[in-house]
């Protein structure tokens, strides 16, 4: 949308990810455009399909207005990787990261685009946490969640944020070219990823405002973004060299083990079963154990449920009878060679969990494809 000199070149495009806010995009557009007035800046939409035809919307309003664009992504989730897309979309020296759902205060656009043009600075940042800024109306809990989020942030981050999981900030495009190899693309807080993922300090500076009270649409705060935001911090914390997936998934192996381990005790000494078929057996409760964890945790955003959780498990089992068998031979070979039983269980259930992931990554939890309408 660019000021009525329209040879004025691109300056600032907004990356708004969306997920079901048709009913927003009009007023957040009018209110941009009110603050933003005189500025040669551009809306780019980040769809992730949303089911009551945002992307389409969008069009409609590109075709009377040039500086709109949207990309709609089909199956694909996550606002990190929606924001990382939207601003690979652009050419603008300097971008904008904002939510659509109008409480973001649009108001600190111009304050932020004067601040990052005047200083060295890579990166200003929206903050709820400093002097001026606020949370507005929210509970307790989700004020404590934010808190919560600062503090595990210093895991990851040399960087003293005062709101590290902030979704409204600006950066110019020269950092984020420096850095954009190295980000995760994880879940829901990109501001995070952004600064962890740099190998020098960043230079930012924070400007405070007051989040405010949802009016319209419903709020994506859920279990996941939790789960989510642990896993860019896992992400972070192993340097990015092992798949965060997979961590995930032999921790809630590791949880597992327990359970086999005393299935085994259980069923071999306490009633007295052979080892064989007490092997077997704890094979069988560890599977459906670590299908219902990994569902939850390791696979949150492609979760089974309904019909599909009893034909997930079916196939996660199929997946997994392969690492079973290992998991049997194995412990039952090293047993015969005279290791202690507990060792030799273990050993076999480290050979397959390998197995067992590659496998049910394709198999039980493949991306969503695409759907016809």
């Amino acid at each position: 949308m660019p000021p009525e000199s329209a040879a004025a070149p691109l300056e600032l495009s907004i990356v708004v990810p969306t997920f079901n806010e048709r009913e927003n995009i009009l007023p957040l557009l009018e209110r941009l455009r009110s603050v933003l007035d005189g500025t040669a800046f551009e809306v780019i939409f980040v769809d992730d399909d949303s089911p009551d035809g945002t992307a389409g919307y969008v069009r409609e309003i590109a075709q009377r207005e040039p500086g709109v664009r949207v990309i709609q992504r089909i199956g694909r989730r996550g606002l990190a990787s929606a924001g990382l897309e939207g601003i690979l979309a652009t050419s603008a020296p300097y971008v904008a990261l904002m939510d659509a759902d109008l409480q973001h205060d649009e108001s600190l656009l111009p304050r932020m685009l004067e601040k990052i043009r005047a200083g060295e600075l890579d990166l200003v940042i929206g903050s709820r946490n400093m002097a001026g800024g606020g949370m507005g109306e929210f509970t307790r809990e989700r004020v404590w969640l934010s808190q919560w989020g600062r503090r595990i942030s210093k895991l990851v981050s040399r960087h003293e944020l005062s709101d590290p999981m902030s979704g409204y900030f600006m950066l110019t495009r020269e950092f984020f070219d420096e850095v954009m190899r190295r980000t995760a693309g994880v879940g829901f807080k990109i501001l995070l990823d952004l600064v962890a993922s740099s190998p020098r300090p960043v230079r930012f500076a924070e400007l405070p405002y007051v989040f405010r009270t949802r009016q319209r649409g419903e709020s994506k705060l859920d279990v996941n973004v939790v789960l989510e935001y642990l896993y860019l911090v896992l992400d972070k914390s192993a340097g990015g060299w092992v798949p965060i997936r997979f961590v995930l998934f032999c921790m809630v192996g590791a949880g597992g083990a327990g359970v086999y381990l005393a299935a085994v005790w259980l069923l071999y000494r306490g009633l007295h079963l052979s080892y064989s078929l007490a092997l077997l057996a704890a094979i069988a409760v560890a599977m459906v154990g670590n299908f219902a964890l990994n569902n939850v945790f390791t696979y949150s955003d492609r979760r089974r449920r309904g019909w599909g959780f009893v034909s997930g498990l079916l196939l996660f089992c199929a997946a997994c009878s392969v690492g079973g068998l290992c998991n049997y031979a194995l412990a039952q070979f090293l047993r015969s060679s005279g290791m202690w039983w507990p060792v030799a269980s273990i050993c076999g259930l480290a050979v397959a969990s390998v197995w067992n992931y590659g496998a049910t990554a394709i198999v039980t939890w493949r991306p969503a494809r695409r759907r016809s309408a």
